[in-house]
C-alpha cells in the first residue's frame, strides 16, 4: 500500500516569462484576449520541487522552449497555496490554472 504523503508529491507551479515572449506568434495566437499590462507566464506540473523542475528547464532538461529561454523566475504566490496535491489532481489543476490566468489577462503558455 502507498503512504499517502508519497501519494501528494505532485506541484502545480507558475514561472514568469520576460515579455518578449509575447513577440511569438503562436503565443500570440493562444492567448487572444490577453492584456499586455499583465505579466507572462507559463504554467506547468510536476513530481518535483517547483524549484528544482525550474532549474530544469533553464538547463534545458525535458523543459518548455518558452521557459528555457525566457523564464525568469518562479511566481508562488499564484500556485504555493495549491501544492502538493496526487497526480491526477496536478493535471486537472495545470489546466484549470492556466485556463483562470488567461480568462484574467495573463499570457499563458504551457497548461497542457
Amino acid at each position: 500500500m502507498v503512504e499517502s504523503s508519497d501519494q501528494f508529491h505532485h506541484n502545480v507551479y507558475v514561472v514568469l516569462l520576460d515579455s518578449q515572449v509575447a513577440k511569438h506568434p503562436s503565443v500570440v495566437r493562444a492567448n487572444p484576449r490577453r492584456d499586455p499590462a499583465k505579466p507572462c507566464v507559463y504554467v506547468g506540473m510536476s513530481g518535483l520541487p517547483p524549484e528544482h523542475r525550474f532549474e530544469n528547464h533553464k538547463h534545458g532538461y525535458k523543459s518548455a522552449w518558452t521557459v528555457e529561454k525566457y523564464g525568469v523566475r518562479l511566481m508562488p504566490d499564484l500556485y504555493e497555496h495549491l501544492n502538493p496535491m496526487p497526480y491526477e489532481a496536478a493535471l486537472q489543476m495545470e489546466m484549470e490554472l492556466a485556463e483562470d490566468l488567461r480568462a484574467e489577462g495573463f499570457t499563458v503558455t504551457g497548461g497542457h
